[in-house]
C-alpha cells in the first residue's frame, strides 16, 4: 500500500444516499482475482445507457470529472454486501478519497485497508462540499491536519489515530502484522512439539 499524506485535485458530486456496493461494482465484474482492472465497471448501472453505451451525461463521465481524485458523496455509502472489490474499483478509477456524512463500517475499514481516504464530515458540510465540487473547484485534503480545503473553506475531519498512522506509513493489515515478524517467529520456535507450528 502507498501512503497517504495529501489528495489534491478535482472532485466530483454523486449526492445520492444509500450507495451500495452493487452499484459502486456490480456482482457480474466480480470474477477477476486481480485487485486492478475494475476502473471501467465502476457505477456501471448508471454510468451506462441499456445498450451498455457511456452516458455522457453521468458525473463520472463528464469531461470535467475525468481526473477526479475525490467522490463527494450521501450517507450511508458503501452499504450492502463486504465486497473488497468496491474501494478497489473507486481507486481504480482514479478516486483517492470519499467525503460522505456517513459510510457503512465494512467499506470504511475496507478502503482505509487499501490507502482510499473515506472522510465523514457533517451533513450540511457535505451538502456544501457537493455545491463546491459542482462548481469545479479544487479540493485539497491533507491527512496529518484532518483537514479538507475547498472554495476558500477548511473543515476539520476526525479519524482513529492508529488508522491515521497506518496510512501515511503506507502500512495496511498485512504489513501491520510483518513488524511483528521477529517476535511471531521467536513465539513459534517456543511452543512444545506436540502443539501446531507455523514452520511445519
Amino acid at each position: 500500500m502507498k501512503p497517504v499524506s495529501v489528495v489534491e485535485g478535482v472532485a466530483a458530486p454523486l449526492p445520492r444516499a444509500a450507495i451500495d456496493t452493487d452499484q459502486i461494482i456490480p456482482k457480474q465484474f466480480l470474477k477477476r482475482i486481480e485487485r486492478d482492472g475494475y476502473g471501467p465497471f465502476l457505477f456501471y448501472d448508471w454510468a451506462h445507457d441499456v445498450e451498455g453505451e457511456l452516458d455522457p451525461d453521468f458525473v463520472i463521465n463528464r469531461p470535467e470529472y475525468a481526473d477526479a481524485v475525490v467522490l463527494v458523496t450521501g450517507p450511508s455509502f458503501g452499504s450492502g454486501s463486504s465486497r473488497e472489490h468496491a474501494p478497489w474499483a473507486l481507486q481504480d478509477r482514479g478516486f483517492a478519497a470519499i467525503i460522505a456524512p456517513s459510510f457503512a463500517d465494512i467499506f470504511r475499514t475496507n478502503a482505509f485497508n487499501v490507502g482510499l481516504l473515506a472522510i465523514e464530515l457533517a451533513s450540511e458540510t457535505v451538502d456544501r462540499l457537493v455545491h463546491l465540487a459542482a462548481t469545479g473547484e479544487r479540493f485539497r485534503i491533507d491527512l496529518p491536519d484532518q483537514t479538507v480545503r475547498a472554495g476558500g473553506e477548511t473543515h476539520h475531519f476526525d479519524i482513529d489515530p492508529h488508522t491515521k498512522a497506518n496510512l501515511l506509513a503506507g502500512i495496511d493489515r498485512i504489513g501491520e502484522t510483518l513488524q511483528a515478524d521477529d517476535a511471531i517467529t521467536a513465539f513459534e520456535r517456543a511452543r512444545p512439539a506436540y502443539r501446531p507450528s507455523l514452520e511445519e
